[in-house]
């Protein structure tokens, strides 16, 4: 990109992330000002706004490019805004797990998002959208939908991964696993007690493969069954999922599809998108195909465990 191309719009979550990612931000910022590219900086008032400040740079053919600085939560409301426009999209990631941004290889270092901007690296990007909301990254209904629940509950502003350990625990010695009833492109393929995920992208929190096979890019939502019904279960599949083992096992059922519908007789049933609490049961999923452009580093791998322990340390 040029100088002279057109001005780059700059969308920054203010309250999103600690403070070095928000040096991170601040950092990209400087380094496009240095050579003399004109940005324009909008901070966010809440994740509409997000999606209106994308939606408006992505129509302006003067805007050559969109910069989302934010969490899982800030980049899912600047995609969906950008939905079906051709101008590209440069994740900074400035939240506390950066599901997308540690999909698309981006780290802890200014180094990473300057490659991506110079390498003119575009890959499009799928979407899911469930009961009519956009995500980018995971859904999870069950167990996951409660530890999400409970955080944003007693949430007062930004969160760190410690906020998550108390959730974590008393889930885990509390939840009852409901019965769910799964459809993938029509097809009844699973009724009975687990837990459910489906998404876009193959890495979850701390880096673990959930989505072994998912590829954000092939127009197909990866679909992840657990079968469980107590905690030893539970803490085998864990096991499992982090040796990379699950996917082939017989009390799991791994499909990659387009439609997915998740029902459940128990009206108790927690859900989150994105890390956010989600709609209620029944839930009619669906991929978006290559929805938006985004810019990547060159030869790009998701970030695996170690990156994101020292985002979390820092």
């Amino acid at each position: 990109m040029k100088p002279n191309g057109g001005y780059i719009q700059y969308i920054i979550n203010p309250k999103s992330g600690s403070s070095s990612n928000k040096q991170l931000v601040s950092q990209f910022r400087d380094y496009l000002k240095e050579r003399s590219f004109r940005v324009r900086i909008d901070l966010t008032q809440s994740l509409e706004h997000a999606r209106e400040l994308a939606t408006r740079a992505a129509e302006d053919p003067e805007c050559m490019l969109v910069l989302g600085a934010g969490g899982d939560g800030t980049i899912r409301e600047v995609v969906q805004g950008m939905e079906g426009r051709k101008t590209p999209l440069l994740v900074v990631p400035s939240g506390t797990e950066n599901l997308l941004g540690n999909e698309l290889g981006f780290d802890v270092n200014v180094k990473t998002i300057i490659r991506a901007f110079e390498g003119d690296c575009v890959r499009a990007l799928d979407l899911g959208r469930a009961n009519g909301r956009c995500f980018t990254s995971i859904c999870g209904f069950g167990f996951d939908g409660t530890v999400v629940k409970i955080v944003n509950e007693k949430r007062k502003g930004h969160i760190n991964h410690m906020d998550y350990f108390w959730p974590l625990w008393q889930t885990f010695w509390g939840h009852r696993f409901p019965r769910f009833e799964v459809q993938a492109d029509g097809e009844e393929i699973f009724s009975g007690h687990g837990m459910v995920f489906v998404g876009n992208i193959s890495r979850y929190a701390i880096g673990l493969q959930l989505l072994h096979y998912a590829d954000f890019g092939d127009g197909l939502l990866d679909l992840c069954i657990y079968r469980c019904r107590g905690r030893i279960h539970l803490l085998k599949h864990s096991a499992m999922t982090m040796l990379k083992h699950h996917a082939n096992r017989n009390d799991v059922i791994y499909r990659k599809c387009k439609s997915i519908r998740v029902s459940s007789p128990s009206r108790w049933v927690n859900t989150e998108i994105d890390g956010d609490p989600g709609p209620t049961l029944p839930i009619e999923i669906e991929v978006v195909p290559q929805a938006v452009q985004v810019l990547v580093p060159p030869n790009a791998k998701p970030a695996g465990i170690r990156t994101r322990f020292l985002r979390m340390l820092s």
